[in-house]
């Protein structure tokens, strides 16, 4: 499955009088965050949100789509840093170049969360009373001493 991803976090949100647009609270319980998290992602460059006549943030669809994008990136493992390094590329190389440390980091953890739910599903399945009397146990024990 090829994913494209882009965040175009440098279109500034229309500065209009606030219709149809989102005061930082209404955005920020929208997704169960508070104010200050996005106050820091305007301030890293993640946000940009526009200003009505009294000067406070409004935030319009855009950036409904840049909060929820930056959501799902940070989900999958991807630092603030990293997401803003994608948002400023729309260069597949340099996306690659950006995307390819964090897979492999992804595909380490991966294989030691397989490696412990083995170690765990093997003390649920095994029948011995004594754990270090299980196969599965000492197999990985011997793995370990390089016995």
């Amino acid at each position: 499955m090829d994913v494209m991803l882009r965040l175009n976090v440098g279109m500034k949100s229309s500065q209009h009088s606030g219709v149809g647009t989102l005061s930082i609270g209404a955005l920020a319980a929208r997704f169960g965050l508070a104010t200050h998290v996005l106050r820091h992602w305007e301030a890293m460059g993640l946000l940009h949100p526009g200003r009505d006549a009294g000067g406070r943030r409004r935030y319009g669809p855009d950036d409904v789509t840049r909060v929820a994008t930056i959501l799902i990136l940070k989900e999958a493992g991807l630092g603030l840093t990293t997401i803003r390094s994608l948002s400023t590329t729309v260069d597949r190389a340099t996306r690659q170049e950006i995307l390819r440390p964090a897979a492999e980091e992804l595909r380490t953890r991966i294989a030691a969360a397989q490696a412990s739910l083995a170690l765990i599903e093997g003390g649920l399945n095994c029948e011995h009373e004594e754990v270090t009397q299980c196969p599965n146990y000492q197999r990985l024990i011997a793995e370990r001493t390089g016995s």
